[in-house]
């Protein structure tokens, strides 16, 4: 099948931070490698027929522009270009369940799909098939480029999608990344990003080098392993945490592993890179883009000193992390160029509710399960701690270079965030 677009504009410009963001990573990789690739399934509710399901999936190219950009060598061939196509064709799979979930096999295909790199100059940045079940849609299966959305949006196109389906009107007035981008290079988008970069450097400049202060050991084959952990008492300390103290969970998560971390790297302050998702402007929460960006985080750690304090300085700190992770990428290079390497630990909160809503009333006092997730023999970090999307059990993952910290102390590690802010909400 065939879904035919029109959208209401095309055109071409300069990339966005965000996406000049995604594409450096990008050259990283080998051409046609699909780790910047995201899968996404999406249910199909009441009874709606085929023709409605491309429809809605016609509005939803109509609607955001990202999903039908191509990313092309400038007219210079020094830098490249977001171009925006006004209108085109989308191919899309039609599967019948054969007696499967319809959802959990969209999940399946989607993850298909994703397994292929996209060519960015000359594909559209998504794909999609249709799980059908008894003659109707039941699911829908997408994969899509990095460089067209985030997390967010697509919390955003899952938002949009029962409205899409029923042929409800939307807003008009989204946001669109090639306005964005003129917005950046505005005056005032330069000011917004040289005060970021300002706040970068004073950070840079506080951090420790290297991050651990022991010299590595012997690496495992292959070298960076990531382990995770599902703990619904965890969740559950961490969300009575939160309250008693008067920040969020994620703050909650971040202290602790701030505390770990400088007991692990021997360091009194630790410096993390966040994964920002710079939708705290109201402006941009409806956006489907890649808005994401790095913000930089130092925090100082003392001996004995009390979790409440360092979970309260940790969400003040969070907080103007946030607020300073929209710049010029270039500029934030050039910049490091200048200072010295930022750091190599990450903290990235993927929640959208940034809560466990669906957490066991009383959930059991027994230790979280703890099961491997991948292990690679590059990765541009040396630790990464990740909040998962699990809405009914607190999901954490745990990659590290195993030349500093091995597997038995990565999984140590994520007991001891457990047994941390368990016994902290029992005092």
């Amino acid at each position: 099948m065939t879904v035919e677009f029109t959208g209401a504009r095309s055109g071409q410009g300069p990339l966005t931070w965000g996406q000049r963001a995604i594409w450096r990573l990008t050259e990283w990789l080998p051409p046609g490698d699909p780790y910047f690739n995201m899968p996404w399934a999406l249910p199909v509710h009441g009874k709606p027929d085929l023709p409605a399901v491309l429809a809605a999936l016609a509005r939803l190219l109509e609607r955001h522009e990202s999903l039908r950009t191509n990313w092309i060598p400038g007219p210079e061939q020094a830098d490249m270009v977001q171009r925006v196509t006004g209108q085109g064709r989308l191919t899309v799979e039609l599967v019948d369940a054969a007696g499967s979930r319809p959802r959990a096999l969209a999940g399946e295909l989607a993850a298909e799909l994703a397994a292929k790199g996209f060519d960015y100059a000359d594909e559209l940045p998504v794909r999609c098939a249709v799980v059908m079940d008894g003659g109707r849609p039941r699911a829908v299966a997408f994969a899509f480029t990095h460089l067209a959305v985030d997390g967010r949006a697509l919390d955003v196109i899952a938002g949009e999608w029962p409205r899409l389906l029923s042929g409800e009107p939307l807003p008009q007035d989204v946001p669109q990344p090639l306005d964005l981008a003129a917005e950046e290079r505005s005056p005032e988008g330069a000011a917004r990003g040289e005060r970021a970069l300002r706040y970068w450097r004073a950070a840079l400049e506080r951090m420790p080098r290297p991050l651990f202060a022991a010299p590595p050991g012997t690496p495992e084959e292959p070298r960076f392993v990531k382990l995770g952990m599902e703990s619904a008492a965890l969740g559950a300390a961490a969300t009575g945490l939160a309250a008693r103290w008067g920040v969020s969970t994620s703050s909650v998560l971040l202290g602790a592993y701030a505390v770990l971390l400088s007991r692990l790297t021997g360091r009194g302050t630790v410096a993390l890179q966040l994964i920002v998702g710079n939708r705290h402007d109201p402006r941009l929460a409806p956006m489907v883009a890649t808005l994401v960006q790095d913000g930089i985080f130092v925090l100082e750690v003392t001996p004995d000193q009390p979790l409440a304090e360092v979970v309260r300085a940790a969400n003040r700190g969070v907080l103007a992390a946030y607020r300073h992770a929209r710049y010029d990428p270039a500029a934030q290079r050039a910049l490091i160029e200048e200072t010295g390497p930022p750091p190599t630990a990450y903290f990235n909160d993927v929640r959208v509710a940034g809560g466990w809503p669906n957490l066991p009333p009383r959930p059991p006092a027994t230790p979280g399960r703890i099961f491997p997730v991948g292990a690679w023999p590059e990765v541009d970090a040396e630790v990464f701690f990740t909040a998962g999307p699990a809405t009914h059990t607190c999901r954490l993952d745990l990659l590290a270079d195993t030349s500093l910290l091995p597997r038995e102390a990565i999984e140590a590690t994520l007991r001891e965030v457990e047994t941390l802010l368990v016994s902290e909400e029992n005092t």
